[in-house]
């Protein structure tokens, strides 16, 4: 397979004009593609970086078989390959220059990506600790019984509410971002929709988002219970309600990350109805 076969564009528009039915074929293996392309085409480019972004797709008798993505300072997200698909778009991004400081897919891709970027650049690929699984909603089974409570849609009256939230999830996780009314719009939390357990006072206790629809698909992300909280079912109260509130936004596929370092929350989301679909992983790379 020759590195020439990949169709590079910085045209969000043109990318998807040329592979969303691709994307939405197989909406759940394509989260991050339909997520972050939808992002770009919404918000455009700028808000990424000065280094310009970088679409791309395979082509095979006329159908595309595989796409990937570069948003700077981003990891390269990329569709599911075989390891021959991966060798080429790691020769055509090196021949090109491209910079390429991480990869993230599906466990098997982002190892044959990583395998072949070591091979034509030199780069010193290493996995990430953090181990994810992509899970997909089967039969939705809200815990039984429900702990006392209601869940509540944020609103825009409840920016600062959810920036607080936001920035607790942010450092339970290790993200190394600035939330606050300046940064809020251009940090990936502002474009979800929120939803609140609350118990009966009103004190919120736990928290679930979701994105809005691609591909007839939604994202849950994020889930957070603070520390003190947890353990009284309240995460898995707010992951039903904003489950539910996914499907009656017409959603025909619902699905979410879970670190496979918790298993908690993901023998949790087991209960719930998700199902594994695949396990997720990140390579960084070091300059060879």
């Amino acid at each position: 397979m020759s590195s020439d076969d990949w169709y590079l564009t910085a045209d969000v528009d043109d990318f998807l004009a040329r592979a969303g039915s691709f994307l939405r074929s197989r909406p759940g293996l394509h989260v991050m593609q339909l997520t972050w392309a939808e992002r770009a085409r919404t918000f455009g480019t700028d808000r990424f970086g000065t280094e310009a972004p970088v679409f791309g797709l395979l082509e095979r008798a006329g159908e595309v078989c595989a796409t990937f993505y570069r948003l700077p300072p981003r990891a390269l997200g990329v569709s599911p390959l075989t390891p021959e698909q991966a060798d080429s778009l790691a020769d055509r991004l090196a021949a090109l220059g491209h910079s390429v400081p991480s990869v993230s897919a599906d466990h098997s891709t982002a190892t044959a990506f990583a395998e072949a970027w070591q091979r034509h650049t030199g780069a010193t690929p290493k996995l990430r600790d953090t181990r994810l699984r992509l899970y997909r909603l089967g039969t939705l089974t809200p815990p039984e019984p429900m702990p006392a409570g209601r869940g509540r849609v944020l609103g825009e009256q409840d920016l600062d509410q959810a920036m607080f939230w936001c920035g607790e999830f942010a450092k339970a996780v290790g993200e190394e971002v600035s939330i606050d009314a300046d940064s809020w719009a251009d940090t990936r939390f502002a474009d979800k929709r929120y939803t609140l357990w609350e118990t009966l006072d009103g004190t919120p206790v736990s928290i679930a988002g979701m994105n809005p629809m691609t591909g007839g698909q939604i994202q849950v992300d994020i889930v957070y219970t603070p520390a003190h909280l947890r353990g009284r079912s309240y995460a898995g109260a707010v992951t039903a309600e904003v489950s539910l509130a996914a499907l009656a936004a017409g959603a025909r596929d619902v699905v979410l990350f879970a670190n496979l370092a918790n298993p908690t929350s993901n023998a949790l989301y087991q209960r719930l109805g998700y199902r594994a679909l695949t396990d997720w992983a990140g390579y960084d790379f070091t300059s060879g």
